[in-house]
């Protein structure tokens, strides 16, 4: 029998941009509570990749960045028989854009000597053009599913 579908908290979109997608990023960037902090994180990547590409609206690099590094497949780990298999499933949007952030930051966080605005600004622009650690990481999450592939239809 499947579970009730849980009530989720949407966070009100940001003061300067107004987006709701740019809000949970924020959310996820922060430590602590400290949310202005994350803020400050983000508009100040915001700020570089405005003066680092011709784009007047970094909204728009955002969107791309997080469109080009969310998966469309994953595998999940099943049971069956005693065994455990790797079964390719399609990502729902909600988690697409959550492990697209999550790759993204993650990304920015690993690289060493410079600050975090930098840093994520930089990753932000590579993501938009198809390159960079999380790109890396969704090509390696859709090859783990295409070569599993041949388990699909343990799907559930």
């Amino acid at each position: 029998m499947r579970r009730k579908v849980k009530k989720r908290n949407i966070p009100t979109p940001d003061s300067l941009y107004n987006s709701q997608k740019l809000a949970k990023f924020i959310n996820q960037i922060m430590w602590d509570g400290k949310k202005e902090t994350a803020r400050g994180i983000v508009y100040g990547a915001f700020d570089i990749i405005k003066e680092k590409t011709s784009n007047p609206n970094p909204l728009e690099v955002f969107d791309l960045a997080m469109k080009n590094a969310g998966p469309l497949m994953e595998v999940r780990s099943r049971r069956i028989g005693g065994a455990n298999y790797q079964v390719p499933r399609e990502v729902r949007p909600e988690r697409r854009h959550m492990l697209a952030a999550r790759w993204i930051i993650d990304a920015a966080r690993g690289k060493k000597g410079q600050p975090m605005h930098i840093k994520l600004a930089e990753e932000l622009i590579l993501a938009s053009k198809n390159e960079g650690i999380a790109i890396k990481k969704r090509e390696d999450t859709h090859k783990m599913a295409d070569s599993n592939k041949a388990f699909a239809h343990f799907a559930w």
